[in-house]
């Protein structure tokens, strides 16, 4: 007993784990005990066993293990904590407990088990007992089986999920072992208690004799249903209610149970699915073609067999559905039809939902096909079509049946409406709303009068159906035109109508019994009231504009009273006549009144309408005879009085009428007519508007306004029509949209806009606007064609109404019946309208188009074709189709399939050109995309997967538009979206569920399938890519807050225990998170509504129902999506005015002013009273910490935003600071502080717009503490600047420079030196942009401030920044090197010093880059930097700094001043001209050696200047040594022209200004020159920008667009005025410039831009200045080019190409005045080139002559100027015999009489060459080696060339280019420069004198010797220095001083006598020539003296290198010394 003595000592829970079996024992039993005891379910008692409950179940002893059992089950059955253990423990039993041979251990295993399921641990359990049917012991199986069933037979088939069950059930009918068997037999009877025939399918396949078995066992089962026995926790309540059945024995809720037993189980869920695509027969597609019928019928058969398997995968049947719709359609055999209606059935039902997408394409075949007369096909088609219908919707189907109700064909009419009859049934009052009942009615309606009786009986069967369906009241609207029998006959039909599933219709039951309950009718149950719907008026106002526009029907009184039938409908009233009407009159008015009526006396007739006003007033309603009265007021004189006192009386009495009687339509056309005619009087026209009112009170507006509009226009009168729309205007206010057909007058309108008359225009635009407050922007689609000055009027009161909410109606249609406005209410909830109804209304308005008929068969082929251009050409052919028709229907024929397979394109621009495509349908077709949603839409969000940015950008696009048009509702019903979602793409997910988490919140419902996507949502949650969970976590909020909490945590169950947890915790942060559902805007308050509460819910409904699946942002457009809420008749008016209050809330200041508190933030933080403003990422602590500060200082409305789950509200908070930022600069400040720890949290946020926004605040911030001379606190600059140089490695481009401007602003507030240290602590980044960035940003500071703004010391600061030079990285190498240069700059030689010990690597580095910086620094004197600490930045101490940002100044430098482009909407400083001089200046005097020159020859000054006394006013060029003084600016302009494309618009904007002030002024425009290609492209890339991304996008203002454009056409003219600069443009880059400036031309969007039309005004002067003052000859070869390029180009417009040749036309008009400039050879290359392209064959087939005819006249017009000497310039061309040029000019030139002449004897001697061509080629090839032999050796050079210059006058078409080919380029340009002296020579047309050369490249100093000839040139160019400086004109360069003015300027022989020239580059390559310019300029240099003196093309030589000028300025002045 020693040892038991020992454990008897120790705790339960010790001896449960002891080794001793009866310490175990033992252990139990008080533990049984103990669990017996606890009475609290969550004590920490139980906490204890967790871990040993699956111990006390696998107990190794048999006795001991039957005690642990026990303990265990009273454990899980109280313990609150049991569930956790549930997998560990149901899987111990199933393999430790079950196996025992103790009856009574495998019965508390069972009990254990079913515990579980009871603590709703069903899957668990379920999944446990599962896998141990896989077990090896029988045992076990049997056991497991067992326990399954008692599960099922206790908590029924809800809590057990039968379809696993089921799945595993056959296989256990083939076990060996007969226990399993016989046990698997029990249970399959109970599953067939609770699942009836859903059974038979999966059990089809076992032996037949089990089978004959189970069927025995089957029909022994009672018939009733089985009830749930026992009850999960959470089902207490049915625990309860079942219970008390149990007490009264009851069966009274028999039949309700039985409903829900039925719905229970789908057979079809039990299956598993077959693959079937791949098993389809390899050669199916071409036997279904054969010719023969027995081969088109066995490939039916074998898909027939496949067809078969009742539950089909899901996969792409488009293929098969087309090629059975193709048998069902055209084959000519009726079997073979039939069995391919047989095949699309069982396909149908095999796929159900998933088959919807096809359901569109094969329904229009069945329904035409019904033509058919054999029995069997008939009987197949109806399967088929029955089949089909399942998968899909009837609102899908209901075009396509509509489409044939009129068919000529009684066959296909009567199936038609069978169809719909059988289709009726499966609708409930909710899937068949009035707005699809009204059309089928309409057209059954028409079949009902059919004059073949078996359409008359399917029509009746229809009808009948849809009664029994929605009720006869719902029905019954629209039978109005039906006569009684015809009636009764359909209620018959009703009667005998059977619902499926034993449904009683909306007709039966309850609501029969309390007539009452039909005040909402299609509501459902829920929302019906039985209190009596006495004042239900809100009338069609009850809504902004749903539904189908009524006209005038509407007006029905209300339901539900007993009143007779005449009165429910609309006061139909039959015309009186005249003596009817006297009688009726005299019986109620006094005999003298009626007398008096038409007195000659005014006075009398007064009178009596006195009295006839006294009458009326005091008529009661139900006698007033209303058309008689209105006709005696008509009675002669009537209308036509003239007295306008009695006039206005008879207005008045008219209204009175109206108001209090029963007024009908008919009443309303005798008084109408006279009303429009006064309406316009100036006395009587308010009278005759008050009138107008309340005839529309009476009949509804919508009918009186048509009527009124149409007199109004019948009539001349301006005046009438004016006041007519303006009454309409103002009533549409009063009375609401609601109903009103704008069809009906909007031509009225179209002609009112045309009227001559200002005032009748005027009213049209004003009403216009008020439609477009109901509207929207789809109103003004009806006026697209008006003129654009219209359009422009039109569209600023459309602006003016922007934002503005439609006020709340105050006036009803007196008799609209109340039920009508609960129906229209609910039916668009029904429909889940997408967007504001208003929006949906128009679009219903719009004339659609038809265009299957032109979606071809052809068409669709080419789609799908092998090659891709003929896919283009199909996908062009498409998009033309659909913009032709603008507005279609949704009948697409087979595009959605062909569109489809676009989208997977391997060819990525045809599926960017698809996506574009379906951008256009979406708005083409509006609503009915709806249906084309599961074929087409969800395509597009596979694109979303695509590898490609801007594919997922273009596809989420279209995924939005789609989204507007269709709602969000059937993108989230079915599994379509849950299957996208499982493509494990992380592009795909991330996108989708960043859409997702940006839609869900704005709906208020979600379909339940939104549940399918939860699992993947988890599984995103963890996925490896980090973009992917965060969208997945920015979701989680939105799912839960449709799904609930509860749902969502359930679903975690199927997790991984390791995942779950990590899930959990996600799914409570998110729960705290969760966004509100989106409210129910109406609320009925005082007035009538609250005296009838039992309206509210449907009213509310019915306002909040255009929200429904609305994607609308919920804030701007609250009022017209949802705000029905302020149209609830008076009622409303409450929170409308709610809605105000709301609005002032927010206008009151955004920060509150507390004095000091942000000092006791400060003290606070200190005292560590709070958190340090310090961390990684952000912490809840720190959020709620900041939520808690700001409460205080904040406008509450505006902490809601900031702290908001959505990030838009984050960019709108900003938005309002923005505004705020200067009229509450004070509060700003005090509240600094909170404002900049909010936006470290932001810079965690990874979404851009913020982030842009937030950088876009900061700047306007920071500009503000500058100018109020705030300063920073430590406190604030610790808690901000760390998280701001996190951002500046930001992989964009635009928020690192964002953020780099903000840093240079911070110096303005906070001391460079302290702002070091953060800098410093940023280069310890991982990431290496940071890193770079943040060693910029230091080199800037050292710059700027000297090397004292190191801290702590520059030694420590530097050797930090010395290490990064050996960094992996090249940036962040380089960026360290830069900085150390910098400081190498400020304090020289001294920086090795303060370096330290570098790497032999790093340190030749070093030195290489301080070499190669073209410094020569003069250490900087420590002294000036002293004042560092001034928060303004010094000059920098060298003009030539390595950084390009010039550090800011007091008064900000102007590069600076772009570079921070901190104020948007300042304007360009004006003193900025005078700085840019400034920086000059100091450039000037930097350069000390230079300035001394004017020293050096002050003495020769007069002498000099005699020669030419008044200098010539002509635009200079830039002399060489002014190069020199502006070089050091060229970094400059190299920086403000790279602004020039700066993404940034008012940074762009800025540098065209700059560049703009330098251009205007003519002193200094020259230091532009050699930049002109580097500014023209920067340009055209601003251009494309503003193309591509600013003019596409909304949220870019477009004025800041045409601002940016007037800036870049002001920039170009003042560029091109300047001719010598316009001359350096270069072919390619002309040509850029002239594509970028016609497709602005031509650019629509810019039009419909205010002042667009001026901007192309303005472009098209450009042109005109850029034709004509560049370049000639670059110009012609420009537009050469890009001629050709359009005509070969499918894409480019034929206006472009017309535009290009009226240009080319222009330079033709040019040639006279300037065909001596130009280079004639280049110009015959390109044409040749051209002519190459596009011989003359082919120029004659294009569709237009012109091209060939600009051509033409081209070459003629140079002919007829140069004659037969045109041919001696086609020496560029290579192989001239093919050439068809050459025979053409001569031609040409013989037409002109030259070529016989002897105008040119060497054109002739040369032609005489030609043609007796007696040099071989041999001895050519001899002859040419020999002579470049000649120039190769330096001894015979020049002999050489002379002998090469005479052989190409003697053979101008040999062909130098073999030897050419291998030489360098030096050569070749030495070759070309000799032969051009030589030429100038012989001519004689130069006299090379050396005092009148200007030398382009300064004095060559191979003339240095020549003292005598140097000198004059030398002083000259001096002069020209001195003269600049001045401001003095200098003459052109083209005239050397002593030269000869009158000589004309020489067409230059360039290359004339040399090889080909190079093909033009495009502007984007010469950026890289750039540098190999600068080389080779220095190489040429030697030779180019004489050479370039007279070369027009100087303009585009590179410029002089720098270091070269400097030298030879220096031996200038040793030679003058």
């Amino acid at each position: 007993m020693g040892d038991d003595s020992e454990w008897m000592k120790l705790p339960i829970d010790q001896k449960c784990e002891h080794k001793v079996w009866k310490a175990r024992l033992n252990g139990y039993e008080e533990a049984l005990k103990l669990f017996q005891r606890i009475q609290d379910e969550k004590s920490p008692e139980w906490g204890k066993f967790l871990g040993l409950i699956k111990k006390f179940v696998t107990e190794s002893n048999a006795v001991a293990q039957l005690k642990g059992l026990e303990a265990a089950l009273v454990f899980i059955e109280n313990a609150h904590v049991a569930g956790k253990t549930a997998g560990e423990v149901v899987s111990g039993v199933v393999t430790k407990v079950f196996n025992q041979p103790k009856a009574r251990a495998k019965e508390l295993g069972a009990d254990i088990c079913l515990m579980y399921v009871e603590i709703e641990k069903a899957e668990v359990v379920q999944d446990e007992l599962l896998k141990g049917l896989d077990n090896k012991n029988p045992k076990i199986v049997v056991a497991c089986i067992e326990t399954l069933r008692k599960a099922l037979s206790e908590f029924g088939s809800k809590i057990v999920m039968l379809k696993l069950v089921v799945k595993v059930l056959p296989k256990q009918f083939e076990s060996r072992e007969k226990a399993v068997r016989d046990e698997a037999k029990l249970l399959a009877v109970e599953i067939y208690r609770w699942i009836r025939d859903a059974l038979r399918p999966p059990l089809q396949n076992i032996n037949s004799v089990q089978l004959k078995e189970l069927e025995e066992e089957w029909t022994k089962l009672p018939s009733s249903p089985p009830k749930q026995s026992r009850f999960l926790r959470s089902q207490q309540d049915l625990k309860a209610k079942f219970e008390q059945q149990q007490a009264q024995g009851g069966e009274q809720s028999d039949g309700e149970d039985e409903e829900q037993a039925v719905a229970a189980v789908d057979p079809y869920d039990l299956l598993e699915p077959v693959e079937i695509l791949s098993k389809m027969p390899k050669d199916f597609y071409e036997k279904i073609e054969a010719k023969k019928w027995q081969e088109r019928k066995e490939a039916l058969e074998a898909v027939e067999v496949l067809t078969k398997n009742p539950k089909l995968e899901n996969g792409d049947y488009g293929d098969l559905v087309r090629a059975l719709k193709k048998v069902v359609g055209k084959d000519a055999n009726v079997m073979l039809v039939s069995m391919a209606a047989k095949c699309l059935a069982a396909l149908a039902s095999g796929l159900r939902k998933k088959f919807g997408s096809y359901a569109g394409q094969v329904v229009p075949t069945i329904l035409e096909k019904f033509k058919e007369k054999k029995l069997q096909v008939v009987q197949a088609l109806q399967e088929a079509i029955d089949a089909i219908f399942l998968t899909t919707t009837l609102q899908n189907l209901s075009e396509d049946i509509l489409a044939v109700m009129d068919n000529k064909n009684p066959s296909i009419k009567q199936q038609a409406s069978l169809f719909l009859a059988r289709s009726f049934r499966h609708c409930t009052q909710a899937t068949l709303p009035k707005s699809l009942l009204k059309p089928f009615c309409a057209a059954l309606i028409k079949q009902v009068n059919d004059s073949a009786p078996e359409v008359r009986d399917a029509a009746f069967e229809a009808l009948g159906t849809a009664m029994k369906v929605v009720g006869e009241k719902a029905v019954n609207l629209f039978l109005a035109d039906l006569d009684k029998l015809k009636l009764d006959k359909i209620k018959e039909c009703a009667d005998k109508v059977e619902l499926p599933g034993g449904r009683k219709g909306a007709a039966g039951g309850a609501a029969e019994k309390k007539p009452g309950a039909k005040a909402a009718p299609a509501a459902e149950p829920p929302s019906r009231s039985s209190a009596p719907p006495k004042k239900t008026q809100t009338a069609a106002a009850s809504k902004p504009s749903s539904g189908p526009p009524k006209k005038g029907k509407a007006a029905s009184s209300a339901g539900g009273k007993t009143k007779k039938t005449s009165d429910s409908k609309e006061v139909a009233e039959t015309e009186l006549s005249p003596e009817a009407c006297e009688d009726l009159a005299a019986g109620v008015l006094p005999a003298s009144c009626l007398q008096q009526l038409d007195s000659a006396n005014w006075k009398e007739r007064l009178a009596s309408m006195e009295e006839f006003q006294r009458a009326v007033e005091t008529m009661d309603k139900a006698v007033m005879p209303c058309q008689a009265l209105v006709r005696m007021l008509a009675k002669k004189p009537g209308w036509k009085e003239t007295n306008f006192q009695v006039m206005q009386m008879k207005l008045h009495i008219a209204a009175l009428v109206a108001q209090r009687g029963q007024f009908s339509k008919t009443s309303a056309s005798v008084v109408l007519d006279g009303l429009v005619d006064k309406i316009g009087d100036v006395k009587c026209g308010g009278n005759a508007k008050e009138a107008l009112t309340a005839v529309g009170e009476a009949c509804s507006l919508p009918w009186t306004a048509e009527q009124v509009v149409s007199m109004a226009f019948a009539q001349k009168n301006p005046k009438n029509q004016a006041e007519t729309l303006n009454w309409l205007a103002n009533a549409m206010k009063e009375f609401g949209f609601a109903g009103i057909n704008v069809k009906g007058f909007i031509n009225n309108v179209k002609t009112a806009l045309g009227a001559t008359n200002p005032a009748v225009r005027t009213a049209a635009i004003t009403l216009l606007g008020v439609m477009h407050l109901y509207m929207g922007a789809p109103l003004r689609m009806f006026f697209e064609d008006e003129k654009p000055a219209l359009l422009s009027q039109i569209d600023a009161e459309f602006e003016k109404m922007q934002g503005q909410s439609p006020p709340a109606p105050t006036r009803f249609t007196k008799k609209a019946a109340a039920e009508e406005e609960g129906d229209e209410g609910e039916e668009q909830d029904e429909d889940g309208g997408g967007g504001g109804g208003g929006g949906q209304d128009i679009m219903d308005l719009l004339p659609r188009t038809d265009i299957s008929d032109k979606i071809s068969s052809d068409l669709v082929s080419k789609i799908g074709d092998k090659n891709w251009k003929i896919r283009k050409e199909g996908l062009d052919e498409t998009a033309a189709v659909i913009s032709e028709a603008k507005f279609i229907t949704a009948n697409i024929g087979e595009l959605p399939l062909a569109l489809k397979g676009r989208l997977g394109d391997s060819n990525k621009i045809l599926v960017q050109q698809t996506l574009s495509i379906l951008q256009q349908l979406a708005a083409a077709m509006g609503p009915g995309l709806k249906q084309h949603v599961k074929a087409l839409g969800f395509p597009i969000i596979t694109v979303l997967g695509d590898s490609k940015p801007n594919l997922r950008t273009a596809a989420m696009v279209t995924l939005q538009a789609w989204v507007e048009q269709t709602g969000m509702k059937d993108w989230l019903e079915g599994e379509d979206l849950s299957e996208e979602l499982k493509r494990e793409n992380p592009f795909l997910r991330q996108e989708v569920f960043g859409w997702l988490s940006e839609k869900l919140p704005t709906l208020r419902t979600v379909p339940g399938d939104l549940m399918l996507c939860v699992p993947l949502l988890f599984t995103c949650l963890e996925d490896r890519n980090a973009d992917v969970r965060k969208k997945a976590q920015d979701a989680l909020p939105t799912f839960m807050m449709h799904l609930g909490y509860d749902k969502m945590i359930k679903a975690t169950g199927k997790l991984k225990p390791a995942s779950k947890d990590q899930v959990v915790a996600m799914l409570e942060k998110a729960r705290a998170v969760m966004p509100a559902k989106p409210a129910v805007l109406a609320k009925s308050g005082g007035g009538k509504g609250s005296a009838e509460p039992s309206r509210a819910p449907s009213a509310s409904r019915s306002a909040a129902a255009s929200e429904d699946f609305s994607d609308s942002k919920s804030e701007p457009k609250k009022v017209r999506g949802g705000g029905g809420a302020a149209k609830k008749g008076p009622a409303g008016k409450k929170p409308g005015a709610k809605g105000q209050k709301d609005e002032e809330d927010k206008s009151g200041p955004i920060f509150i002013l507390i004095p000091n508190a942000k000092e006791q933030r400060i003290k606070e933080e200190k005292q560590l009273k709070i958190l340090k403003w310090n961390f990684i990422t952000p912490r809840d602590e720190y959020v709620e910490q900041l939520k808690t500060q700001m409460s205080t200082c904040f406008a509450k409305w505006l902490q809601d935003e900031l702290f908001h789950f959505d990030f838009q509200r984050h960019v709108k908070a900003i938005g309002v600071m923005m505004e705020r930022l200067e009229s509450e600069s004070d509060a700003t400040i005090s509240c600094l502080d909170l404002i900049l720890k909010w936006f470290t949290f932001r810079f965690f946020d990874t979404n851009t717009t913020v982030l842009m926004k937030v950088l876009e605040y900061l700047k306007l911030l920071f500009a503000m503490l500058n100018r109020e001379n705030y300063h920073l606190t430590e406190y604030e600059a610790n808690s901000f600047v760390p998280y701001l140089i996190l951002k500046v490695g930001e992989s964009k481009d635009v928020v690192r420079k964002d953020v780099r401007a903000i840093l240079t602003m911070l110096c303005k507030v906070y001391p460079a030196s302290k702002l070091f240290p953060f800098l410093m602590e940023g280069t310890k980044s991982k990431n290496s942009k940071q890193r770079a960035e943040c060693l910029e940003e230091l080199g800037c500071l050292i710059e700027g401030y000297g090397v004292n703004v190191c801290q702590p010391t520059p030694a420590k600061s530097l050797k930090e920044i010395a290490v990064h030079i050996g960094d992996r990285d090249t940036s962040v190498r380089n960026a360290a090197l830069n900085t150390v240069v910098a400081v190498y700059n400020v304090c020289g030689d001294q920086v090795y010093k303060l370096i330290g010990n570098l790497s032999e690597k790093d340190m030749s580095m070093l030195e290489e880059r301080i070499k190669r910086s073209a410094k020569k620094t003069h250490a900087a004197a420590p002294a000036k930097q002293n004042a560092a600490e001034k928060t303004q930045r010094e000059h920098p101490t060298n003009p030539n700094a390595t950084f390009l940002r010039k550090p800011a100044q007091e008064d900000p430098n102007k590069l600076n001043h772009s570079r921070q482009n901190a104020q948007h909407n300042e304007p360009s400083h004006p003193s900025i001209p005078k700085e840019f001089q400034l920086d000059l200046d100091m450039i000037e005097r930097d350069q000390s050696r230079v300035s001394e020159l004017p020293d050096l020859v002050q003495h020769k000054l007069d002498e000099l200047l005699e020669p030419i006394m008044i200098p010539e006013p002509k635009i200079r060029s830039v002399s060489p040594h002014f190069d020199d003084l502006h070089n050091s600016t060229a970094s400059t302009i190299n920086f403000v022209i790279s602004q020039v494309a700066s993404g940034d618009i008012s940074t762009s904007i800025q540098a065209l200004a700059q560049i703009d002030e330098v251009l205007r002024q003519e002193d200094k425009a020259d230091v532009m020159s050699g930049h002109i290609d580097q500014l023209l492209i920067a340009t055209i890339m601003q251009l494309r920008l503003i193309n591509s991304r600013y003019l596409a996008h909304d949220r870019v203002d477009k004025r800041d667009v045409i601002k940016l454009y007037s800036c870049i056409i002001g920039n170009m003219l003042s560029l091109f005025s300047v001719e010598p600069l316009a001359k350096e443009a270069s072919v390619g880059v002309l040509k850029d410039l002239m594509h970028g400036l016609i497709t602005l031309m031509l650019d629509s969007r810019v039009e419909d831009v205010e002042d667009g039309t001026q901007v192309i005004r303005s472009v098209n002067l450009l042109v005109i200045r850029v034709l004509e003052h560049s370049d000639q000859t670059n110009m012609i070869s420009a537009l050469l080019e890009l001629l050709q390029d359009t005509l070969i180009s499918t894409v480019v417009s034929s206006t472009f190409s017309e535009l290009i040749m009226k240009c080319l036309w222009r330079m033709i008009r040019l040639l006279p005045e300037t065909i001596n400039s130009i280079n004639l050879d280049r110009i015959l290359l390109d044409v040749h080139n051209f002519m190459k392209v596009f011989p003359k064959e082919k120029l004659k087939q294009l569709k237009t002559d012109v091209p060939h005819r600009t051509l033409k006249t081209l070459l003629h017009t140079l002919c007829k100027l140069t004659g037969a000497k045109i041919l001696d310039h086609l020496s560029m061309i290579e192989n001239r015999n093919e050439s068809e040029l050459e025979p053409y000019l001569r031609r040409v030139v013989k037409q002109y009489g030259n070529l016989s002449g002897s105008k040119s004897d060497r054109g002739n001697e040369k032609g005489g060459l030609r043609t007796d061509d007696h040099m071989s080629k041999a001895k050519v090839s001899d002859v040419l080696s020999e002579i470049f032999k000649k120039i190769g050796s330096k001894e015979n050079t020049k002999e050489g060339l002379m002998e090469l210059y005479e052989y190409k006058q003697k053979y101008s078409d040999a062909d130098l280019e073999p030897f050419l080919k291998n030489t360098s380029q030096f050569f070749q340009s030495y070759v070309e420069r000799g032969l051009r002296m030589i030429e100038s020579e012989r001519e004689g047309k130069t006299r090379i004198q050396s005092s009148s050369v200007i030398p382009q490249h300064g004095v060559d100093s191979s003339l240095s010797s020549n003292n005598d000839e140097l000198k004059p040139a030398v002083y000259y160019e001096r002069l020209k220095i001195l003269r600049q400086r001045q401001g003095l004109e200098n003459t052109s360069r083209q005239q050397g001083v002593g030269g000869n003015e009158d000589e004309p300027p020489q067409r230059p022989a360039i290359s004339s006598l040399l090889s080909s020239k190079p093909p033009v580059a495009s502007s984007t390559d010469m950026l890289h020539s750039k540098l190999s310019q600068l080389k080779e300029s220095r190489e040429l240099y030697q030779q180019e003296h004489n050479a370039h003196a007279n070369s027009p093309t100087h303009g585009r030589s590179a410029p002089a290198n720098l270091d070269d000028l400097k030298k030879r300025l220096e031996r200038i002045k040793s030679n003058r010394q």
